[in-house]
């Protein structure tokens, strides 16, 4: 694993200053980082939509539930250059699975060389779509109810609870549904007339998503405020 002191950029963070945030990521994340991951984080950074990539203390917090729970089928709502996906890969057995859904292929095409470099190219299945038609059709087998170990959401907030539904069906009982961009910078907090028109209805979208999880039964729930806001869901009915 490699360690550098040049950012590239840096997510639109919670916490009170960007040297805070920094300094998490500098003593804590990047020493850690494993080199593809940084590689592809840094081509990332030369996309203009860069800030639509999993921030690395959000990773560094999924790559632990990952080995926590051994996951070995997971699914990935909204995949962007890959670096969440990578993480993934990285992060679960040799003869484990991702199904990856995004309808854009051509910013998948922008990490996909560097996936097939760090070999773990064999344990994804990407699928060029919309996810709901295609976690509708997953859900048109009843034998894949309750398969999946893992999913991570980073798509479009308007569907987020539509994406909790579906995939409360697929995670099995004792497994994680994780959510990015669950505080939306912040504008959560603030009132309606303080938040630009631009993220105005995403922000309702996500505020009607944390008010229903947050009184989900069949969900253990923790938010913690890494990046732009992850909130993990443990099915538990």
């Amino acid at each position: 694993m490699e360690f550098t002191t040049a950012e590239p950029f840096l997510h639109n963070g919670l916490l009170q200053s960007f040297e805070l945030t920094k300094y998490i990521l500098k003593t804590n994340v990047y020493p850690r980082e494993p080199s593809p991951l940084k590689e592809l984080r840094e081509v990332t950074a030369k996309h203009p939509w860069n800030l639509m990539s999993t921030a690395p203390d959000s990773g560094q917090i999924m790559g632990m539930l990952l080995k926590l729970i051994n996951a070995k089928k997971t699914i990935e709502i909204g995949v962007y250059t890959g670096y969440s996906l990578l993480l993934t890969a990285l992060s679960i057995p040799h003869d484990a699975m991702i199904i990856a859904i995004d309808p854009n292929k051509e910013t998948y095409e922008i990490g996909l060389p560097i996936i097939q470099k760090a070999g773990v190219e064999h344990k994804i299945n990407f699928i060029e779509s919309q996810a709901l038609p295609v976690l509708d059709k997953l859900l048109q087998n009843k034998d894949n109810e309750g398969i999946f170990d893992f999913a991570f959401v980073d798509a479009d907030k308007e569907n987020y609870l539509n994406y909790h539904e579906r995939l409360l069906k697929l995670v099995k009982v004792g497994g994680l549904i994780v959510f990015d961009n669950t505080l939306w910078g912040g504008t959560v907090a603030q009132p309606e007339e303080a938040v630009s028109e631009d993220r105005k209805e995403s922000r309702r979208s996500i505020i009607e998503f944390n008010n229903s999880v947050s009184i989900d039964q069949r969900i253990e729930i923790a938010l913690t405020p890494s990046g732009d806001g992850l909130t993990i869901c443990r099915r538990i009915r």
